[in-house]
């Protein structure tokens, strides 16, 4: 094998000695989806003293993937894995919020019970919950991990920077891609294979907002694509299936395509689409 190759390859693993791996750190968010919702626990406690010690331990944990991990602010990770506990109560509400409006947007979920063990919208909401916590802490590389981790188990891409608000429903989800500078109200719910994405893949435009604004009470249905940082979409809108919106439409819209089949030689099938406010 190629010597100058080999030397290469230990240089860098010698310079990066104790970085988390993935595993570790999908381990210790799984750990804490686990005490928090005892319905996706692994193990059980015999005790609240022994329960104590388990968040003691994930907390010890955190620090641990933090040291060894790069800091965007001026924090210790200590002073950031405190903090992040600190909140978690707020975090555990909204993710109750979140099931609520999953249960009671999907008719097929039977239980809440049934919402947090199995539906992939949840753990891509718990992922994201977690991961935009830390990225707004200045934590850099592990909220990515958290969230691709819980990308490749639902097909959910949700970036860690984008801001979500209360009572966020996702149904199937499969597909859904959700921008690093999205930015979504309360009481929305979208379906799979929508896109919240940017107009432009420009490395000079990392630092602008390049994702759609999705206001309070808005349904987005399957396919859907909406793309651009300028574009907002009013509260209490309906997005219908398949549109493609790269501009902005007012409260109490109703965006939809419409077909309109054609038949004979030369003609071609044809999608209308149409904005329409209440």
């Amino acid at each position: 094998m190629n010597q100058e190759f080999i030397n290469k390859l230990y240089i860098r693993q010698q310079a990066c000695p104790s970085c988390p791996s993935p595993e570790i750190v999908a381990n210790w968010f799984n750990e804490l989806l686990g005490t928090i919702f005892p319905d996706f626990s692994r193990q059980q406690f015999s005790t609240q003293k022994e329960f104590e010690l388990h968040f003691e331990k994930l907390k010890l944990q955190l620090h641990q993937i933090l040291s060894r991990n790069p800091i965007k602010s001026e924090d210790e990770p200590d002073h950031i894995a405190d903090r992040f506990f600190d909140e978690l109560p707020v975090i555990h509400e909204m993710l109750e919020e979140d099931i609520t409006a999953i249960f009671e947007g999907d008719p097929a979920a039977k239980s809440r019970t049934e919402v947090i063990r199995t539906y992939p919208g949840f753990i891509a909401i718990a992922a994201h919950r977690v991961a935009h916590n830390l990225s707004l802490q200045g934590v850099g590389l592990i909220p990515r991990i958290i969230s691709e981790y819980a990308h490749s188990r639902t097909g959910i891409d949700i970036h860690p920077g984008a801001t979500i608000g209360h009572y966020f429903c996702i149904d199937h989800g499969t597909g859904i891609v959700i921008g690093e500078t999205t930015q979504i109200g309360d009481h929305v719910k979208i379906y799979q294979g929508v896109t919240l994405g940017g107009l432009s893949v420009d490395k000079k435009d990392a630092k602008v907002k390049r994702h759609p604004t999705i206001g309070d009470n808005v349904v987005i249905y399957a396919g859907a694509t909406i793309l651009g940082g300028n574009t907002d979409v009013g509260h209490d809108s309906i997005v219908g299936g398949n549109v493609w919106l790269t501009h902005s439409v007012p409260p109490f819209s109703k965006i939809y395509y419409q077909a309109q089949m054609h038949h004979g030689d030369g003609e071609t099938d044809t999608i209308i689409f149409k904005g329409q406010s209440a």
